[in-house]
């Protein structure tokens, strides 16, 4: 009924408005309602409202309505509701046949695998705007990936193996499954991540609720959805897309076939499967995941770093089946009988992982991975700060099980170094053991740091800092979030579009004094204090502030300016640089009038 209303109501009739969704995702229910009606207005309508997005009043890039979606060809704006578009046109393209569909989303779809998708198979760089970032950006610390993003990822990658029978989509659909998506939702199911960062200082935990809470509904949606994905079927050809155990009814011609499949996969690469009824001819495509055949994606964006040639063995009733490999699939036709066993073996080793070089946020790093499990360092495991790891240059790891552990996980064990300057500001170096997890597996054990790309290369290095006077002192504000720890983490923005550290806002108060303050060690002289100022222009919703000022407490333990203050600057994503007479205090406060209409931020605030 609501669906009829909608195909009444909106369309190009006399009597109709011409609308578009403002958050797509109904052009997929509509072509679902087409498939199981046979009505073909729900797919019209489907079709009417992706041919009328960029002719409405409304053209922005962030409700990708900035061009008509037959000429769009690069992942921009919000990303929940772009791969919520784009899958509804790929289910469009493959019901049509439209070949300007086709064409805009095969472009498309390269543009995310070739330049905008982390290792995790998340997808959306950037928290202003929960959105998709430029070629290339896919900062680490300030990565959005939403967990929606992650589904809908699945969502456009299944629908366009579904349009081309190519097991590269598989390829991407599998990383995301096990590792940007699942790392949305805690293993008791009881708390969800909204962002699914790829490094954490610590600020990050999962939450039971959300006021928009999207994202627990959503993964509560798509887990039972997750047995739709393994098998597909085509004529006389059995498409086996995914590894895990299972029970399958399906019909080929027809014809009522049961397979049973048994494996440890993605823990082992030792897959058996069964027939246990049906006595018919079929072909059985076999997918042989990229990461067997040497790919981490099918893109030039992430490439192995070691020397390792994986190899694979697939048999029949004991017999070894040699056969070519197309689009991702081995192929095995025959008449296949009751009892007939089909054994795979993919070799499963780590492997450590490099990016393109034009993504700058992992330029020097690697990361780590087993099989289709993408590894991470994190706090509770290592009794060092992380984030100053510093890998050797030709690791070996060791794989140690721990059934015991966060459900079950495979560890990986490794040597490496420690980097930290120490009270005279020399550079020293120590010998660790690090111990990796699954990502999907991380901050179940408490927030602390965590860290998926680790630096192999000085230039991406982060020796630990010395202490600071700001670092060591006791921070207050009038806007109490975790988010506060990034003002006083000795990290500083690159440049003002820097979105790889972490920041701290008032968002969404506007227009409203506020204040951050540092409770000192011990009674100090200081005579400057300097800042970094946050502003997401255009998207976001912080802006430099109207003026600034710095406050001391005084022996009667009462607030007072500090004098003779040079220069309160606001260069945002620079040191703004504030010199004042020297002030002898155990707290100096940060004040900030904020724009009328915007909230203000910061990197960093430091002392001297």
């Amino acid at each position: 009924k609501y669906a009829d209303c909608v195909c009444r109501e909106i369309g190009n009739g006399p009597q109709q408005k011409k609308y578009v969704p403002g958050h797509q995702i109904a052009e997929m229910a509509l072509v679902k309602l087409y498939m199981v009606t046979g009505d073909k207005k729900y797919l019209d309508q489907a079709k009417f409202f992706l041919d009328t997005r960029g002719y409405t009043s409304r053209k922005d890039a962030y409700s990708q309505a900035h061009k008509p979606v037959v000429e769009q060809d690069e992942a921009v704006g919000h990303a929940v509701r772009a791969v919520y578009m784009y899958s509804g046109m790929a289910d469009v393209a493959a019901i049509t046949g439209d070949s300007s569909y086709i064409k805009a989303i095969d472009k498309i779809w390269d543009n995310i695998v070739s330049k905008k998708i982390y290792i995790t198979g998340g997808i959306g760089a950037r928290h202003a705007g929960e959105a998709f970032g430029n070629n290339y950006e896919l900062p680490n610390q300030s990565a959005y990936c939403e967990t929606c993003a992650a589904i809908g990822n699945v969502y456009m990658n299944y629908r366009l193996f579904l349009l081309h029978g190519d097991a590269k989509y598989f390829d991407v659909l599998e990383r995301t499954l096990y590792n940007g998506l699942i790392s949305g939702v805690s293993l008791d199911g009881g708390s969800f991540f909204y962002p699914n960062p790829l490094s954490s200082n610590g600020k990050y935990s999962r939450k039971p609720w959300f006021g928009c809470a999207c994202c627990p509904s959503n993964v509560s949606r798509f887990i039972p959805s997750l047995p739709g994905y393994v098998y597909a079927v085509k004529n006389d050809q059995v498409y086996v897309n995914l590894y895990l155990s299972n029970k399958a009814e399906l019909k080929v011609d027809k014809k009522k076939i049961l397979l049973e499949q048994e494996t440890g996969y993605p823990w082992n690469g030792d897959i058996r499967l069964k027939i246990t009824q049906g006595n018919q001819d079929f072909t059985m495509k076999l997918r042989i995941p990229g990461w067997v055949r040497g790919n981490v994606l099918p893109s030039d964006l992430y490439s192995y770093a070691d020397n390792q040639k994986p190899a694979y063995q697939v048999s029949v009733n004991g017999q070894t089946v040699e056969s070519d490999v197309n689009d991702g699939y081995l192929s095995i036709a025959r008449k296949w009988k009751k009892g007939d066993q089909v054994k795979i073996h993919f070799d499963m080793e780590p492997r450590t992982v490099k990016a393109n070089n034009k993504v700058e946020a992992d330029r020097g790093r690697i990361a780590v991975e087993r099989g289709p499990i993408v590894y991470c360092a994190e706090w509770v495991d290592n009794d060092f700060d992380v984030l100053s790891l510093f890998m050797n240059q030709a690791p070996k790891f060791e794989l140690v099980k721990k059934p015991d552990v966060l459900h079950g996980i495979n560890e990986l064990k490794t040597d490496a170094q420690l980097l930290s300057y120490n009270d005279e500001g020399r550079l020293t170096t120590k010998d660790v053991r690090v111990t990796l997890i699954p990502y999907y597996a991380w901050a179940h054990r408490g927030a602390g740091a965590m860290a998926v790309w680790l630096p192999q290369e000085l230039s991406a290095s982060r020796p630990s800092m010395p202490p600071t006077l700001a670092s060591e002192s006791k921070v207050d504000a009038s806007h109490k979030v975790t988010a506060i720890s990034a003002i006083n983490d000795r990290l500083i923005p690159k440049d003002e579009n820097d979105r790889s550290i972490p920041y701290y806002h008032w968002w969404p108060k506007q227009g409203t004094i506020e204040w951050i303050s540092y409770e000192l060690p011990q009674e100090t002289l200081v005579a400057s204090a300097t800042v970094y100022w946050f502003d997401d222009a255009p998207w976001g919703g912080c802006r430099v502030p109207k003026a600034w000022r710095i406050y001391y407490k005084d022996t009667a333990g009462e607030w007072c300016p500090v004098q003779n203050a040079d220069s309160y600057g606001v260069v945002k994503g620079a040191a703004n640089t504030v010199n004042f007479d020297p002030v002898k205090t155990t707290a100096v406060k940060l004040e900030v009038i904020q724009p009328d209409q915007f909230s203000t931020g910061l990197f960093e605030w430091e002392v001297k």
